[in-house]
């Protein structure tokens, strides 16, 4: 939003696009999330705006209809299949430009991007459905535009010439004017609110803005259609190009090659580079050309560093990279969901949409891609002060995991992504979700044991982990209920609690005898089997099945001590989330939500890793190795990260 809104701020269908539904937080522990500075609450989306657009493909049907088939011009539909292909396009972009940024030296700007504005920019297809319906609305009553031809070549022509000379140089004196003072702050500020640029950032103005451009932009489509030379190659390609420029222009890492303008110097005139306008955003008052800095260099606004920032972002920045985290997608659905899918589904905790069905054609190929080219890539980059962290993802599934004929390629890409964190100085390695399965690797040593000596500390994180879930148990309780599979972190926490004096219950003499195994036996008198389930607080693992929880008693504690949430069925009961601290203010980058995590919460796994390399610990933390796990918890905290609060509405005997 600009600083002091001007009128025509909102777009006229906000009322459909905006409604917003509060999720109720799931238990006390994320209630306090809220108090939480920088955790923002939840919210779901439900996008209505495109029923806009009905009312003019309702016309368009009913036109073809009742045509005579010689009579009936499909053209009509054109409008609607290219406000397709265009979010298609923009996706492709945005999917891009966030692995690039995320990996690439070539990054222009690297200040990070926040959940405010990815929020800010959710409405980026605004702007696409407006074109599709003005772009109808001309073709049904400029009749030059009916029955269009797939080609022609005088139509091209023109709507180049229109681009490069009117509508460039309208732009460019529009644009200025928006710099002043009344126009900045009442419009044009809300654009430039983005210091770091994506490329939907291009397309993020307030709705009087857009009906600007929109007058400067129609020259370039309408010209060709009352001359008769118009064609859908002509309209087409024009929209389509608008929407490479803008892309290119806001997606903040460079990769136009320097021989381009070695073999034509012309160029740098005509066609300006990310870099060019990234400085536009960066010192606001120069660089302020459409596509052509020709303008800029005859007016006297190039900035003055704009050669320079090219050459230097071109030729790339190496940085060290000090933490990795190692996951993997969970769900099939969930490659939407991670920060290189939809951005605005990233900022949201991880949940199932209905679309996602529609969807089933494009994850199944995605699916396949990922199944087929097996190497890990990079999701994210974040940074604490001067702790440089990147999210690596092994390109398997969830239930690939628990595939016997798939263990030996997942453990060969974790084998070979922990060398290529080593070669490349890499200071610590995190294993999160099902990479450090006792069932895949014994918790990380196989991998120790195959790679042999290693800088880079290999970290499970499990003893973190096991030091926020009793956090997550309530002082003064002194009966536990286990259920589900055992952990590391599971064995870890039920020692803790015997230690603490705490009664721990299992449901089945295989479960009690694996617990003794784990613990010492001085303490198997705090173990017991029972027959029943009426303990009020239950420590459990994946696999507990609604079944099981539905033996439990009225208002039961679930916390788990599992990488993934168990599916909540008991609404009279609290489910605690997965291990979690909030992070500090000082992590910059972070504007997507790890899995099914509230904003801004981090899982104790990942957290055990950035903790690690800011204590310098020299040792790795896998297999049987578990550190102290107060001093871990200590030291996380002493960093930035705060504990979530715990449901204190149970009463405890």
């Amino acid at each position: 939003m600009a600083s002091h809104p001007g009128p025509l701020t909102d777009w006229p269908w906000e009322i459909l696009g905006s409604y917003k539904v509060i999720n109720a937080p799931r238990d006390n522990a994320q209630k306090s999330s809220i108090a939480v500075e920088n955790v923002v609450a939840l919210h779901t989306l439900f996008q209505f705006h495109y029923t806009v657009l009905l009312p003019f493909i309702g016309h368009a049907a009913h036109t073809l209809y009742n045509s005579e088939p010689a009579d009936r011009d499909y053209t009509l539909l054109c409008p609607f299949y290219l406000l397709v292909s265009r979010i298609i396009h923009d996706q492709l972009w945005i999917s891009w430009s966030r692995f690039q940024n995320a990996r690439s030296k070539h990054q222009i700007q690297s200040r990070g991007i926040e959940f405010r504005q990815v929020d800010r920019e959710r409405r980026w297809d605004d702007q696409a459905i407006m074109h599709a319906i003005v772009t109808y609305l001309l073709h049904v009553f400029i009749l030059e535009a009916s029955h269009l031809p797939l080609w022609n070549s005088k139509g091209l022509l023109f709507t180049a010439l229109v681009h490069a000379g009117p509508v460039d140089f309208t732009y460019y004196w529009a644009h200025r004017a928006l710099h002043h003072h009344f126009f900045y702050t009442r419009y044009h500020s809300h654009h430039h609110s983005s210091f770091v640029t994506e490329p939907i950032t291009s397309v993020v103005h307030p709705f009087a803005e857009h009906l600007l451009y929109l007058v400067i932009f129609l020259p370039g489509i309408v010209v060709p259609w009352i001359t008769g030379t118009g064609s859908l190659a002509a309209l087409c390609g024009y929209m389509t190009f608008i929407d490479l420029m803008n892309n290119l222009g806001h997606c903040n890492f460079e990769f136009i090659p320097k021989w381009t303008f070695a073999i034509f110097p012309p160029l740098k005139y005509i066609m300006y580079t990310p870099t060019f306008h990234s400085l536009h955003h960066s010192q606001v008052h120069t660089n302020f050309c459409l596509f052509m800095p020709i303008y800029d260099y005859m007016y006297g606004t190039v900035d003055k560093t704009t050669d320079s920032l090219y050459e230097t972002s071109i030729d790339g920045r190496e940085q060290m990279t000090d933490v990795v985290h190692l996951t993997h997608p969970t769900s099939i659905h969930s490659i939407w969901q991670i920060r290189l899918g939809f951005a605005y589904l990233a900022a949201e905790p991880y949940c199932t949409k209905w679309y996602f069905w529609l969807l089933w054609p494009f994850t199944a190929v995605l699916a396949l891609l990922t199944w087929m080219f097996g190497a890990t890539f990079t999701v994210e980059k974040i940074r604490l002060d001067k702790l440089k962290i990147q999210t690596w993802a092994i390109p398997r599934f969830r239930f690939q995991y628990n595939l016997a004929w798939q263990k030996e390629t997942i453990n060969s890409m974790i084998k070979k992504a922990i060398k290529d964190a080593d070669a490349k100085g890499v200071k610590v390695m995190t294993l999160g979700l099902h990479n450090q399965s006792e069932e895949l690797n014994q918790n990380g040593q196989s991998y120790l044991d195959a790679v042999g000596n290693v800088k880079v500390k290999v970290v499970d994180g499990c003893s973190l982990a096991a030091a926020v879930v009793m956090n997550n148990i309530p002082q003064g309780v002194m009966q536990v209920l286990v259920c589900g599979t055992l952990t590391k972190t599971g064995y870890a926490v039920v020692r803790a609690l015997c230690q603490r004096g705490t009664k721990v219950f299992a449901i089945t003499e295989e479960e009690l005898q694996g617990l003794k195994s784990k613990v010492p036996a001085e303490l198997h008198d705090r173990l017991e089997l029972v027959h029943c389930y009426d303990c009020k607080v239950w420590l459990v693992g994946d696999g507990l099945s609604t079944r099981v929880q539905r033996k439990a008693p009225k208002g039961t504690l679930f916390v788990p001590f599992s990488q993934f949430p168990p599916t909540a069925v008991r609404s009279d009961c609290t489910y605690h989330t997965t291990p979690a601290m909030a992070i500090p203010k000082a992590l910059e980058n972070v504007h997507s939500c790890e899995n099914w995590l509230p904003r801004r919460v981090m899982s104790a796994w990942r957290i055990a890793g950035i903790v690690h390399a800011l204590e310098g610990w020299d040792t790795h933390e896998c297999g049987e190795k578990m550190l102290d796990m107060k001093e871990v918890l200590d030291a996380a905290i002493s960093h930035g990260f705060r504990p979530l609060e715990v449901a204190r509405s149970l009463q405890f005997p």
